[in-house]
C-alpha cells in the first residue's frame, strides 16, 4: 500500500496547525500588551450576550439583507466545515468517506452541505456584487482602501473556490454518485465529466479534494492577516464587551486616591510623599500609545470586521468631519502590529521607535469630532467599543497635556473657578438663564 499521499497529509497538516498555532500565540501575546481590566462579572450576562450576539447573530440582521446574507455564510461556514473531520481521517489512514457506512444520516448531511455550498456562493457573489458593483458607501471610504479594500475581496474569492471545489469533489467521485444518495447538488454536476475516462475522473477528484483541504488551511491562516479574524475573536470579543450603560465614563483609580488624600484632614499636606507613593498614584492619564489601553480594548481591534456600520451610524462622520470610528479600531490594531513586529525584532523586548498610537496614527482632530453618542457603539455588530479608545486619548490629551481645545478649557476654567460651565461668579449663576 502507497502511504506516500497519507505523509503527504500529515506534513500539510502539521505545517498548516503549527503555522496557525504560532499566529495565536503573537495574537495573544499582542493583546496581552494592554493593561489588565476586570471582566469577571456580570457572567450570566456575558454568556448571554455571547450566545445572542455572537452565535444569534441578533446585531447582524438589524440590516436585513446583509444580515440575512451573512447569517447564511455563518451557517455554512460552520456546518460545511464538519466534513473536515471526515477528510482529516481519510487523509492520514487513506480510507475513503470513512462516515458513509453510517448510512442514512451520513447522506442527510451531505445533501446539507451541498446545499449550503450552493447558498453560500450565491450569497458570496451578492456580497461581491454589493461591494464592488453596487459600491455602497460604506466600503469605499477613505480608509477602505489597497490592503482593506483587496482583503475583503479576497476573502469572498476564497470562500467561492471553497464552495466550488467541494461540489466539484463530489461530482467528480463516481463511488459516491453511484450510491445516487446524498448527491442532490453534485448529480447535476457530475454530467459534466462524463466524456472523461474513470482514470481522468479519479485524478479530477483528487485534485479537488487536495486543493480543497489545503485551501482550507490556507484560510485558516490567512485570518491572522484579514479582517475575517472575527470568525475566531467574536465569541470571546462579545462575552468581554461592555456590560455597564453606554453612558457610563469610569473614573481612575489614581484620580480617586488623590482626591481622598486632598479630603482626609488628618493627611498633613506639607507632608513629604512616601517612597514610591507617586508612581502608585500616577504612572499615567489615559492612553497615547496602545500599551496604554486595556487588553479588551485591543482584543476589539483585533476582532474588527471593518463592517462600517459605525462610521455610517457616527453623526460626526456623516456630517463631514474627519472622524471614521472604524478607523480608529483599524489604525489601533496596526499600531499593536506594528509593535509585535517591533517585539520579535529585538528577542521580546519593545524598542521604543519614536512612534505612538496618537498623531502617527489617530489625529486630535478625529479624536475631538466626536461627539461621545454612542452610535458606534450600539451599531456594532460584535459589541466593538470605538469611543472607549477615543475618550482614553481625550483623557490623555486633556490631563497630560492640557491640550485640550480653547472651548473646552474656558469651560472647565469656569467650573473651576465658578461651579458652573458659564462665565458668572457665584453670586451672580442664575445670569446663565439669559445665554
Amino acid at each position: 500500500m502507497n502511504y506516500i499521499p497519507n505523509i503527504l497529509f500529515a506534513i500539510a497538516l502539521i505545517i498548516g496547525i503549527g503555522f496557525f498555532a504560532r499566529n495565536v500565540k503573537k495574537l495573544i501575546r499582542n493583546i496581552k500588551l494592554g493593561l489588565d481590566v476586570d471582566v469577571s462579572d456580570h457572567k450570566a450576562q456575558r454568556w448571554k450576550n455571547m450566545a445572542m450576539i455572537a452565535l444569534g447573530q441578533s446585531k447582524m440582521v438589524r440590516r436585513p439583507v446583509a444580515g440575512f446574507l451573512h447569517v447564511i455564510v455563518y451557517l455554512g461556514f460552520i456546518i460545511i466545515n464538519i466534513e473536515v473531520l471526515e477528510i482529516i481521517i481519510d487523509g492520514l489512514f487513506g480510507t475513503h468517506r470513512i462516515f458513509s457506512s453510517l448510512g442514512t444520516p451520513y447522506y442527510v448531511l451531505i445533501n446539507l452541505f451541498e446545499i449550503l455550498a450552493v447558498l453560500v456562493f450565491v450569497s458570496v457573489v451578492l456580497f461581491w456584487t454589493r461591494r464592488n458593483m453596487i459600491k455602497i458607501t460604506r466600503f469605499w471610504n477613505t480608509e477602505m482602501s489597497s490592503w482593506p479594500k483587496n482583503d475583503g475581496n479576497y476573502i469572498l474569492y476564497i470562500e467561492m473556490v471553497l464552495m466550488l471545489l467541494f461540489l466539484v469533489m463530489n461530482a467528480a467521485d463516481t463511488h459516491f454518485q453511484n450510491i445516487n444518495s446524498g448527491n442532490i447538488i453534485s448529480q447535476h454536476i457530475a454530467p459534466l465529466f462524463s466524456s472523461l475516462s474513470e482514470s481522468t475522473l479519479h485524478i479530477v477528484e483528487r485534485t479537488a479534494w487536495w486543493t480543497h483541504i489545503l485551501g482550507i488551511l490556507m484560510f485558516l491562516n490567512y485570518l491572522y492577516f484579514s479582517k475575517h479574524l472575527h470568525i475566531l475573536l467574536a465569541f470571546p470579543n462579545t462575552y468581554f464587551g461592555k456590560i455597564k450603560p453606554k453612558g457610563y465614563f469610569n473614573n481612575l483609580e489614581a484620580v480617586t486616591k488623590e482626591v481622598k488624600m486632598m479630603m482626609d484632614p488628618n493627611i498633613d499636606p506639607f507632608a513629604a510623599p512616601a517612597e514610591g507613593a507617586e508612581t502608585e498614584l500616577h504612572s499615567k492619564f489615559g492612553a497615547s500609545d496602545v500599551q496604554d489601553l486595556s487588553w479588551v480594548q485591543l482584543l476589539n481591534a483585533y476582532t474588527c470586521t471593518e463592517c462600517g456600520r459605525c462610521t455610517s451610524e457616527c453623526p460626526a462622520n456623516i456630517t463631514g468631519k474627519k472622524l471614521s470610528p472604524r478607523k480608529i479600531m483599524m489604525d489601533t490594531r496596526d499600531r499593536l502590529e506594528e509593535v509585535g513586529r517591533n517585539i520579535d525584532a529585538n528577542k521580546g523586548e519593545f524598542k521604543p521607535d519614536g512612534k505612538q498610537l496618537l498623531d502617527d496614527y489617530i489625529s486630535r482632530e478625529e479624536l475631538w469630532a466626536c461627539t461621545s453618542c454612542n452610535a458606534c457603539v450600539e451599531a456594532c455588530p460584535i459589541s466593538i467599543d470605538p469611543l472607549s479608545i477615543i475618550l482614553e486619548m481625550r483623557r490623555f490629551l486633556v490631563m497630560e497635556e492640557s491640550a485640550a481645545p480653547s472651548e473646552l478649557n474656558t469651560m472647565m476654567t469656569n467650573i473651576e473657578n465658578n461651579g458652573a460651565p458659564w462665565p458668572y461668579n457665584q453670586m451672580d449663576r442664575l445670569n446663565w438663564k439669559n445665554e
